[in-house]
């Protein structure tokens, strides 16, 4: 198992959380391959009715990595594999039959917020927020936002925010149908995303996971008419000249140029 994660199990619940707090838990190579191992594993274990998501430190994920996209942006050889490894985390996410609640205590972002928008229930934080800034990174927004933002907020809201990449407080998430339930505090989120997880892990596991899987039907669906489409205009972009600018426009803190290429 990966050292970006652990798995703990309380009787029929079991516990995913990001343990790399130091690098803010960030979805780089290691993350990808050990979250699909993961999802993998609890699946296959035997028993499992309800699965908390949870993470450490003050930030739930910052998304993808500078270097991961660089080095990307350098390779070929490196980027189909990496987009492909990509596509299979979204859709080993959607086609996971058992239920999976958030807890969300700190920021998610970019495929961070794609992960916490395809599970099934999201406690939230008052202080948490969510945001995918892909476009303002140079990146398109291929990683499954384009399937799991308008299944919560509506076509138009989606656009709103992956065109821009503002970032959305998460009581005007909530307002918006991105999250379920909302706590005070991030210490409050964890308890109650378990709490919500054993109140699903008690009822009946058939009835349950056969309404996950009809629910996300519709979800599969769209995946399968806009996953090829958003992860190869992502490859585009992340060959880029637009991405490197941006990435050392952040660091340098200095306004961009962009050019289109």
């Amino acid at each position: 198992m990966s050292n970006a994660l652990s798995i703990a199990y309380d009787g029929p619940v079991a516990e995913v959380t990001l343990t790399r707090p130091d690098v803010l838990n960030r979805f780089d190579s290691d993350l990808h391959a050990g979250f699909i191992e993961a999802l993998d594993d609890v699946r296959h274990h035997g028993g499992v009715r309800a699965i908390v998501l949870a993470s450490t430190g003050k930030i739930f994920s910052a998304g993808g990595d500078f270097e991961f996209m660089l080095a990307l942006h350098d390779d070929t050889k490196l980027r189909l594999p990496s987009l492909d490894e990509g596509r299979r985390l979204l859709n080993t996410l959607i086609d996971l039959p058992i239920p999976i609640v958030t807890a969300l205590h700190g920021d998610a972002i970019g495929l961070g917020a794609t992960v916490v928008l395809a599970t099934d229930a999201v406690v939230a934080a008052r202080t948490a927020a969510l945001c995918d800034p892909h476009v303002a990174i140079g990146l398109v927004a291929g990683d499954g936002g384009c399937v799991v933002w308008p299944a919560s907020a509506g076509m138009l809201r989606a656009k709103r925010h992956l065109l821009t990449g503002d970032r959305l407080m998460a009581e005007d998430a909530f307002a918006m149908g991105l999250i379920t339930d909302l706590v005070d505090t991030a210490g409050e989120a964890l308890a109650a995303a378990r709490a919500l997880a054993q109140q699903i892990a008690a009822l009946p596991p058939l009835a349950v996971q056969g309404t996950k899987r009809a629910l996300n039907r519709s979800l599969q669906q769209r995946a399968g008419e806009v996953l090829d489409l958003s992860f190869a205009l992502e490859a585009i972009s992340l060959a880029s000249d637009d991405l490197v600018e941006a990435i050392a426009a952040f660091r340098q803190k200095r306004p961009a140029n962009y050019y289109g290429k």
